[in-house]
């Protein structure tokens, strides 16, 4: 299960994060559960061999939110 305690702070462009928020929003998504995602995809894209724990790489093939 993930711990949800840790914070990731990025800087982007305003203009690019207004039109991400926008489109968050029209898929009725918040953008942290986006981020999560994509993270959690590039981990799984990218583990290069190493063994992931079973409950990242089920969420990753639903695309969904680990419970």
């Amino acid at each position: 299960m993930e711990n949800r305690t840790a914070r990731l702070t990025i800087l982007i462009d305003p203009r690019k994060k207004a039109l991400f928020e926008e489109i968050c929003s029209q898929q009725d998504l918040t953008p942290s559960q986006v981020v999560r995602r994509l993270i959690r995809q590039y981990i799984v894209d990218n583990a290069n061999g190493r063994e992931l724990p079973e409950w990242l790489t089920t969420a990753a093939q639903r695309g969904a939110e680990p419970r």
